[in-house]
């Protein structure tokens, strides 16, 4: 969408489909006609008005200290998005994974395993390894996610 005024009367605005063309100027042309026909445009133009003196206007475009600003709250999303998964899947696996440790300190003892407790724990470490895994990269994101907490607190003031 392309938007067009007028030198003499620059709160008119005609916007047409579109971007910057001959074809869109005709059509604010087409339109400026219909307003100065309904009487609606303040001011009248001198005869011979051209379509290549219409004035293209522009949306202003956010300064880069906006756009930085933008970025980081993107940014601070992502980062507390990976937390929320993060800890999703270290709650997921910590039941299993507390159930395997159990079994695991049965290693450090002199009782006897059976083949069933042997199994389960074998079935157990890659539960435990996940859940280990997960929980230090949880805590590591954690720590991160202050900071991406810090940037939202900021841009949701006031």
């Amino acid at each position: 969408m392309v938007q067009y005024t007028l030198a003499q009367s620059p709160e008119v605005v005609l916007p047409v489909r579109g971007k910057d063309s001959p074809k869109a100027r005709e059509k604010a042309m087409d339109q400026l006609i219909e307003l100065m026909d309904s009487g609606k445009l303040p001011t009248t133009l001198a005869d011979g008005f051209d379509p290549q003196e219409l004035i293209e206007v522009s949306e202003p475009q956010p300064t880069e200290n906006v756009k930085q600003q933008e970025d980081a709250v993107v940014a601070a999303v992502q980062i507390l998005n990976h937390l929320a998964t993060l800890k999703m899947k270290m709650q997921d696996s910590r039941e299993p994974a507390l159930a395997a440790y159990q079994l695991v300190e049965l290693l450090f003892t002199d009782e006897p395993m059976d083949e069933e407790q042997l199994a389960q724990l074998k079935d157990g470490f890659k539960a435990l390894k996940s859940f280990a895994q997960t929980n230090l990269r949880y805590k590591e994101a954690r720590s991160e996610a202050e900071s991406a907490r810090q940037v939202l607190d900021e841009a949701l003031k006031p």
